[in-house]
């Protein structure tokens, strides 16, 4: 009984993956390298959207229009060249692969120009704290020589009426 039901269970198993049908290669599939940079700009614009979803509306822009628009791409291209790549797992693989490495090169530079604004902004404070720095210094300056004039000036006095009075 056991071995009937297995028989059975592979046989109806066997039977069901028969009619797989391959997607064709449609006429309009965008190129592989394309299709890593159209998937590269999905990715950043779903993630500015997920981001903010607020401040991205705002701007007005509809992702799927404009990226379909920068591409020279309609969505029904897109989907069928995606799903023809879908069925190809290296192929899939290694479009996505790329893309990742898209985004991490973006990142890696968008990290260092941060930090080069941070050093900037660093050396700029470190800038006006040491003028700040002269500034007050060069008041000491001023208020010392000020307060040595007036003191010259009280000691001259002193001295003028000093003679008067003998």
């Amino acid at each position: 009984m056991k071995r009937g039901l297995y028989l059975l269970m592979s046989i109806m198993l066997l039977s069901a993956c028969q009619n797989v049908e391959k997607t064709e290669k449609p006429d309009d599939l965008i190129a592989e390298d394309k299709m890593v940079e159209v998937l590269t700009e999905i990715s950043i614009m779903t993630s500015a959207r997920n981001f903010n979803k607020r401040e991205f509306e705002a701007t007005g822009i509809e992702p799927e229009e404009y990226i379909y628009e920068k591409f020279g791409i309609d969505s029904l291209q897109f989907e069928r060249s995606n799903a023809f790549y879908a069925e190809n797992y290296m192929q899939y693989e290694n479009i996505y692969r790329r893309v990742k490495e898209n985004l991490q090169g973006m990142k890696d530079r968008l990290d260092s120009i941060r930090e080069v604004e941070r050093k900037i902004k660093d050396s700029i404070l470190a800038a006006e704290g040491d003028l700040d720095s002269l500034q007050i210094d060069s008041l000491r300056v001023k208020s010392d020589s000020l307060k040595m004039e007036q003191d010259r000036k009280l000691d001259s006095l002193i001295n003028s009426r000093s003679i008067e009075i003998q």
